[in-house]
């Protein structure tokens, strides 16, 4: 089945109907055995009133009276019936009540004191339980005769009882279980209402009704709607980033554009229009390189695995050196293997490879890049540091290099968008902060502060 619903439902109505007809059929064997052991303990009263009634004739011989005290004795057909045999097998007394029967075969008991107890049927098949107590009965000093002592009832009173018993039983078994699977499905509705609920604000998202789930759910599931969120906020962020970068490079290419028409249109001399149109060129792909690099930030993304940092700088700085092998400079990787970035991997080697390459571009010989974890309120921060040893940045040159297209020396190759695209990858996409200062090794030491919640959202 596709409802959870109708699963739990029928699971638990398999479950409920298991242990009421479980229940029903032990008490059902409970009160068969409880009635039993009363027929029987009646009949042990019976048959002790008969062994109090009983003496010898004149001739030595075992007789009752003809009144019991039991009246149902002396009545034909009373359903209470007893008779007496000697270890022969010979009838010595039989009671009122069974004329015209004859009680059934029933073993004789041959040791005294032993009592055998069994359902039996009469020889007009009318089914009887049977009690028989064999005694040894001192006829004359020093002799003894067995008799046996037999007293049956009919089952018509025990079953009527059983019968009875079982209506009353399996109607209030079927009741309750009437009354309880309808509580459960309430039950179950009402606990399965938050699902419906999370259902129906998805439908509406789809809908474009809503923009993310609301609404106070359960602790169960809270991981799901909260990550769900997540999900939805980082699809609406992407988006928005890709149509501010689009429309942030429409507005910068109008004045690149405007300039060349211009030149064009006051029909510039070739080598003045010719150094327009480099340097037009030259600030276009820039712009173009700056806006594509910011659209491309994938940001944190809900219900993504943690990332080692290790491997990722180890791999930025082997490529590094292998770029700058002509210089030779020593490249150290100074982060844990426990380290982790909760993020899109190539946002975090555009951090770590624009920091690492600046620095192999500006060292001596030397550059360091660490990364480790610290707390920040309630929140989680990474902490990257990429140090050089080389000449520096003055604290009032620093501002300036973080935007987008400045350099600190035109002669050293590059477009200068590296430091800005990191900052907005810091600033604008993981809410941190980017700073440039002195380092131990004497150059610049940039660090950035990344951050993230402790559970990783």
């Amino acid at each position: 089945m596709r409802s959870l619903n109708g699963r739990l439902l029928i699971a638990a109505s398999v479950v409920l109907v298991a242990f009421l007809s479980l229940t029903g059929f032990t008490l059902d064997r409970a009160f068969r055995d409880s009635a039993s052991s009363a027929v029987r303990d009646r009949l042990q009263a019976q048959l002790y009133m008969l062994l109090g009634a009983a003496d010898l004739d004149a001739f030595n011989r075992l007789s009752l009276p003809q009144s019991l005290p039991e009246a149902r004795f002396s009545t034909p057909d009373s359903g209470l019936y007893a008779d007496v045999m000697d270890n022969q097998g010979n009838l010595v007394w039989r009671s009122p009540s069974l004329l015209g029967l004859a009680l059934p075969f029933f073993p004789a008991v041959r040791n005294p004191g032993d009592t055998q107890f069994a359902p039996l049927e009469s020889s007009n098949d009318t089914p009887l339980f049977v009690l028989a107590f064999t005694v040894s009965w001192e006829t004359a000093p020093n002799q003894y005769r067995l008799y046996t002592f037999r007293v049956a009832e009919t089952q018509w009173n025990f079953r009527d009882q059983l019968w009875s018993f079982r209506r009353s039983l399996w109607g209030w078994l079927l009741a309750s279980t009437g009354v309880l699977l309808a509580v459960q499905g309430a039950i179950l509705r009402w606990s399965l209402k938050p699902l419906r609920q999370v259902a129906a604000e998805v439908t509406d998202i789809e809908a474009g009704r809503r923009t993310e789930l609301s609404g106070s759910y359960p602790e169960e599931l809270q991981p799901l709607t909260v990550n769900l969120n997540a999900l939805l906020r980082h699809a609406h962020a992407h988006l928005d980033r890709y149509r501010n970068a689009l429309g942030d490079l429409a507005h910068s290419l109008k004045t690149p554009l405007a300039v060349l028409r211009g030149a064009l249109e006051n029909s510039a001399p070739d080598e003045e229009l010719r150094h327009t149109l480099s340097e037009q060129v030259e600030r276009m792909n820039r712009t173009v390189d700056y806006q594509l690099q910011r659209a491309a930030a994938s940001g944190r993304i809900a219900l993504s695995a943690p990332l080692p940092v290790a491997p990722v700088a180890r791999k930025i700085l082997d490529s590094l050196a292998k770029v700058y092998a002509s210089r030779a400079p020593q490249l150290q990787c100074e982060v844990t293997a426990s380290t982790v970035f909760y993020g899109d991997e190539g946002d975090l080697m555009e951090i770590l490879g624009n920091l690492a390459d600046n620095a192999c571009k500006w060292c001596h010989r030397q550059v360091v890049v660490r990364a480790h974890p610290a707390a920040h309120g309630d929140r989680m921060e990474l902490v990257v540091e990429v140090e050089d040893d080389g000449p520096g940045i003055p604290a009032e040159q620093a501002p300036l290099l973080l935007g987008r297209g400045q350099r600190a020396d035109p002669t050293v190759a590059g477009h200068g968008i590296g430091l800005a695209v990191v900052r907005d990858l810091v600033e604008e996409i993981y809410y941190g902060r980017l700073d440039i200062s002195r380092g131990a090794l004497g150059g610049a030491l940039v660090r950035a502060r990344l951050r993230f919640q402790a559970n990783g959202g």
